[in-house]
């Protein structure tokens, strides 16, 4: 039938397929056409990624990306490019009452896909910097359950769950209020909600006891206080019966939510995130956060396996939105794949509490492949690459 593009020499680890080999992979019509060894190359434009890992399109499934909407909005385009990222999931920095703004200037004209989970607060985070730090959900008035339902039923293309922030810095006194509502939010639209966690009240056990089956706590391996894990290490009951009801740990490192102590202390448990994203914004893209790949590359120099890092930002974010078309190079599939590299050596890490981790790999994406096109290096930017 022929092929518009092709990627072969590469090792292909889609987890979705249970797929780690060195074949080829093909796209037609901008979807995912075939993964198989020798496929017929008449016809197609061919890359030679040999020596790389190709996998389905990252997914990081907790960015902030209203570019000039909000004060902590990020240009998805640029950071999608260093990342290998192709979906970015913005998570509530638009509200009800500005999320046609966020579609109309930021969603619609970028090349990336960006979908989001909108928040149940009106404006969204409208006050978030180094000089202004409002929670968005403190005051009851700010909350609009009734516009949100409304907003992202009429957006169902891409809304794809109801978020929510509570802890005493986003919701002051009314976190348990906020909750309920956007639980009720999400009821009413069918959708998963996310749920932010911070400083209590509530608790986390409060919340996660709250979170329904497919609901997802964000910050999930955030540090004391409210942090998963007790002073001696030891799993807190409501976690591990949240986990059972099929509640999603998802890592949102950021600013402020992710720390070595923690991740080390659940993964001692046996205990790994269900997702890894980068909760990327202003006040962490020059760190800690850093990006999707840099989050990652914690894991894996944590101790997760490649494969399993890897399906933590492909398939498992796309079940988790409830999006069967993203996370797999599976025929008929969105025509996504991330090219990575993993480099050998020594690479210092740091967690939002400033300790530092010495590992020795680092995983770096080398190319994108969006809606079935090679995007990203250019072959004039590859070039420039190694003019340098």
């Amino acid at each position: 039938m022929g092929y518009d593009l092709i990627l072969t020499g590469g090792r292909v680890i889609d987890p979705s397929q249970s797929i780690d080999a060195v074949l080829d992979v093909a796209f037609k019509d901008g979807k995912a056409a075939a993964v198989g060894a020798g496929l017929d190359q008449t016809g197609a434009t061919v890359r030679d990624v040999s020596g790389k890992i190709v996998t389905p399109g990252l997914i990081d499934l907790h960015t902030h990306v209203y570019w000039g909407g909000t004060s902590l909005g990020i240009d998805a385009e640029d950071f999608c490019r260093r990342s290998g990222v192709t979906t970015a999931v913005d998570t509530g920095s638009a509200g009800p009452g500005n999320f046609m703004g966020f579609r109309q200037h930021v969603i619609e004209p970028c090349e990336v896909r960006i979908l989001a989970y909108l928040h149940v607060s009106f404006a969204g985070i409208y006050a978030f910097s180094h000089n202004v730090m409002v929670g968005e959900s403190e005051e009851v008035r700010m909350l609009a359950p009734g516009d949100c339902a409304r907003v992202a039923d009429e957006n169902r293309d891409v809304v794809v769950g109801i978020k929510v922030r509570c802890g005493r810095i986003a919701s002051g006194t009314q976190g348990w209020n906020a909750l309920q509502m956007a639980l009720e939010t999400a009821e009413e639209t069918g959708l998963p909600l996310m749920a932010h966690i911070d400083h209590p009240p509530p608790t986390y056990e409060e919340i996660v006891g709250a979170l329904r089956p497919g609901d997802i706590l964000t910050h999930a391996f955030r540090p004391f206080p409210n942090s998963p894990v007790n002073g001696q290490g030891a799993l807190k009951e409501a976690v591990v019966e949240a986990r059972r009801r099929g509640v999603l740990f998802d890592i949102g490192h950021g600013k402020g939510s992710f720390c070595f102590k923690t991740a080390r202390a659940m993964l001692a448990n046996g205990f790994e995130p269900d997702t890894i994203s980068s909760d990327v914004h202003t006040l962490c893209i020059d760190g800690p956060a850093y990006d999707q790949v840099t989050t990652m590359s914690k894991f894996l120099c944590l101790g997760m396996e490649l494969g399993d890092v890897i399906k933590s930002s492909t398939e498992t974010a796309a079940t988790a939105m409830r999006r069967p078309d993203l996370g797999t190079l599976a025929p008929g599939a969105v025509g996504d794949a991330t090219v990575l590299d993993v480099l050998e050596g020594e690479f210092d890490y740091e967690d939002v509490k400033g300790q530092i981790m010495t590992g020795n790999q680092r995983i770096v994406s080398t190319g994108v492949v969006l809606n079935g096109a090679w995007w990203y290096p250019t072959d004039a930017e590859a070039g420039q690459e190694a003019a340098e």
